[in-house]
């Protein structure tokens, strides 16, 4: 599974969120509808700020009921940009992310099918083996499809970590 381990610095996600399904296969027509309510203003609001990279606009799963280890419940999901300004203005939320090590996957092909199995790949085995748990229950994504191919994509997950504890010994 390729990844790669970054340290980032503070941030800020400024965008706009729902509590949503939570939902491990499929589309998620909640997060469907959210992406579909975003306003022009709010659009052009969000690339004004966007000042860190990746600079997409990033998809971010936090406040889950199950910490993301079961289907059942809800978690609020955010679509916006990386930034390091708080001041947003009125059009979007701002969300504080805290200095981490992040670990990132970089993935490709039909889409959502890749982007979600590497999501339970990224669970379900590297954390297992990797030396590294999770520093608190938040991802972000980006997904860029592709024109040439219907329904296939290049996509990341990134992952705040720490070394675990056997690892660290």
């Amino acid at each position: 599974m390729e990844y790669k381990i970054v340290e980032k610095p503070a941030f800020y996600v400024a965008g706009v969120s729902k509590r949503v399904p939570l939902q491990f296969e499929g589309v998620n027509n909640e997060i469907v509808k959210l992406a579909e309510s975003i306003t022009e203003e709010q659009r052009k609001e969000m690339h004004r700020l966007q000042d860190l990279e990746p600079r997409e606009v990033v998809n971010v799963s936090y406040e889950s009921d199950t910490a993301f280890l079961e289907e059942r419940g809800e978690l609020t999901h955010m679509i916006g940009v990386l930034t390091t300004r708080k001041d947003v203005g009125c059009q979007l939320e701002c969300l504080p992310v805290a200095a981490h090590t992040w670990a990132f996957f970089p993935n490709e092909g039909p889409f959502p099918f890749v982007l979600q199995d590497t999501m339970a790949r990224i669970y379900s085995e590297w954390l297992v083996a990797s030396g590294y748990e999770l520093a608190e229950s938040f991802s972000f994504s980006f997904t860029k499809m592709d024109r040439q191919k219907e329904n296939y994509a290049y996509s990341e997950i990134w992952i705040p970590v720490v070394k675990s504890a056997q690892a660290a010994r």
